[in-house]
Formats: C-alpha cells, sequence, structure tokens
C-alpha cells in the first residue's frame, strides 16, 4: 500500500511539474499569436475601414484559440447596446489571461493598447498597434528565454520533489 501511495505522489508531482513546463511553453505561442492578431486587426481598420465590432469578428475568424474566444466575445459584446469599450475590453483581458498562458506583463500592455483602441484617427491608431507589437516582441524574447531557462527545470524538479517527499515519508 506505501509503494501505491509513494507511486501516485511521485506521479502527481511529476504532473505538476510537466504542467508548469507546458505554460512555460505556451506562452511564447501565444504572444505569438496575439501579434498575428494585432497585424490582422491593424488591417481590419486601415485597410477595411471596418467597425471595430467587425474588425473584432473578423480577427477571430482567422486565429487559434484561446484568442479566437477573445475577439469573438469582444465583437459580440460591442454588437449590441453602446457599452463602455474599456469596461468590456478589460474584462475580456482577464478572461483570456485565464484560459491562455500569458502573464501579468501581456495584460498590463494588452490594458494600455484597449485605452487607445476606437480612440484615434487611423493613422494614430496604426501607430499604437505597432506600439503594441514591438512591446510584445520584447515580452516574446523574454518568454522564450524564460522557457529556455526554465522548462526542463520544472520537468525535473516535479520529479526530483515528488521522490524527495516520498524519501522524507518513508
Amino acid at each position: 500500500m506505501k509503494w501505491i501511495g509513494a507511486l501516485l505522489l511521485i506521479g502527481t508531482a511529476t504532473l505538476a511539474g510537466f504542467e508548469w513546463s507546458n505554460r512555460l511553453t505556451k506562452r511564447p505561442k501565444h504572444i505569438r499569436q496575439l501579434k498575428s492578431a494585432l497585424q490582422i486587426l491593424e488591417a481590419e481598420i486601415i485597410y477595411s475601414q471596418a467597425a471595430l465590432f467587425d474588425a473584432f469578428l473578423s480577427v477571430s475568424k482567422k486565429i487559434p484559440n484561446p484568442l479566437r474566444g477573445f475577439f469573438a466575445s469582444l465583437g459580440k459584446e460591442m454588437q449590441g447596446e453602446t457599452v463602455d469599450f474599456f469596461t468590456v475590453w478589460e474584462a475580456q483581458v482577464e478572461t483570456l489571461l485565464k484560459k491562455s498562458s500569458m502573464h501579468e506583463t501581456e495584460k498590463e500592455i494588452l490594458k494600455q493598447f484597449g485605452r487607445t483602441l476606437g480612440q484615434h484617427d487611423i493613422t494614430q491608431q496604426q501607430k499604437h498597434i505597432q506600439l503594441t507589437i514591438v512591446n510584445l516582441d520584447r515580452v516574446l524574447e523574454e518568454a522564450i528565454d524564460h522557457d529556455r531557462k526554465y522548462g526542463k527545470l520544472a520537468k525535473s524538479l516535479g520529479v526530483l520533489s515528488g521522490v524527495f517527499v516520498v524519501l522524507l515519508l518513508i
């Protein structure tokens, strides 16, 4: 019975380590998807000159989850009655962070971008989108570096911590 418990404990700790490593690996992927989404949004705003809710819905059809849900929800929320855009944006950013592997840094960049979205003419809007993409490039490099440094460590730490706890309990 002790051995079964020990194996379960080691397995659980290993799974926790692999989950942590998986989140580190997914973060750069989600940031890249966000950059692509912003580039598509830029094209929709500048070339199509679509309304924001149409642009959001168009972007949502061209990108994978979890960002697909983010932009689809934004588009649907804005279609109806008059709403405070920043409140809707902020709520959707919070939801996105729960569903994705993004961190507080990306949250702050998105909130800052949301404050300017729809507030300026097309040229200024393009500049704000480009600035946001530059900020995301910086964060992407940090996320890739973080994954390289801590990805393998997280897996090893999961296994070793499970073995350590089992040794302490035996």
